[in-house]
């Protein structure tokens, strides 16, 4: 596969693959969704909403020109069997982690990790990957409606390649009662942000952001919102921990531009991939 910047790249994202360190990915699928369709637009959106963005973070005195990203466009998903899709993903996953850079994914819903995951961890040739999940839902169910690939397994999916003990969860106040009585008996939510650096040392680790995290009074354009979530001071507040951790790969997903006319959902994400970037 050939990899080339776009010309409607995320802002300032159009160094050339070659010389690039990181690589964002566009993952337009939401095949899974079981509420509010529409995540597989978001990758376009939040490249367009980039262009009304600084490059320039004064919270995290960084700046994208600085950078080497390039930004590869979004990969083209046929309609049809959900496994080959997770495939082409991971396939496409695996050839940038083999090329020696880091990649930055846009969703698409929260599925599209478990074939990113899975190909971070088949090119390191380890399992021994940490995963910092921010998220209003647990995602840890064993299987969603008779399905065990969906938006709602994901986590739990990863947690049998991974481990349940290198799970670290923030955020969550969604789920069922078996969710959170796995969540006590592994203790995924047990490790403030601040000890991550001392617990996880320097594994790898992938980093996953699902965006309904934030509230929805602020955040609406989401397939699923949640009340009760995080303001975007918090996803500053992480990112600044996330800086010291060795971050192989991360994602961005479940931004649904379409319900939230107002489109500060969509500014908000792409600043939230801004601050991502600058913090890798």
């Amino acid at each position: 596969m050939k990899f080339e910047p776009i010309s409607n790249c995320f802002i300032s994202c159009d160094e050339p693959f070659d010389t690039a360190e990181n690589i964002i990915m566009g993952i337009p699928y939401d095949g899974t969704c079981s509420f509010r369709p529409g995540s597989r637009f978001a990758p376009d959106a939040i490249r367009s909403s980039s262009c009304g963005i600084e490059t320039y973070s004064p919270i995290l005195d960084a700046d994208l020109e600085e950078m080497k990203i390039c930004d590869i466009g979004d990969l083209e998903l046929s309609f049809g069997n959900k496994k080959s899709i997770l495939g082409v993903i991971e396939a496409a996953a695996l050839e940038v982690f083999n090329s020696g850079k880091r990649l930055i994914s846009l969703g698409g819903e929260h599925l599209v990790t478990l074939p990113l995951f899975h190909a971070l961890s088949v090119s390191l040739k380890t399992k021994d990957i940490c995963v910092v999940h921010l998220d209003a839902h647990a995602d840890l169910r064993d299987d969603y409606m008779g399905e065990r690939l969906s938006h709602a397994t994901v986590i739990r999916r990863i947690s049998e390649i991974t481990g349940t003990s290198n799970i670290f969860q923030y955020g969550i106040r969604s789920g069922t009662k078996e969710e959170f009585d796995l969540i006590k008996k592994e203790g995924t939510m047990v490790t403030p942000f601040s000890d991550l650096p001392k617990v996880i040392g320097n594994r790898p680790v992938y980093l996953t952001i699902d965006l309904d995290v934030l509230d929805p009074s602020g955040f609406p354009g989401t397939g699923t919102p949640e009340p009760g979530g995080w303001q975007f001071i918090e996803i500053y507040n992480i990112l600044s921990v996330i800086k010291e951790l060795n971050v192989k790969a991360a994602d961005v997903v479940e931004l649904s531009p379409h319900y939230d006319h107002s489109g500060v959902s969509t500014v908000t994400a792409s600043k939230v991939v801004r601050e991502l970037l600058l913090s890798l």
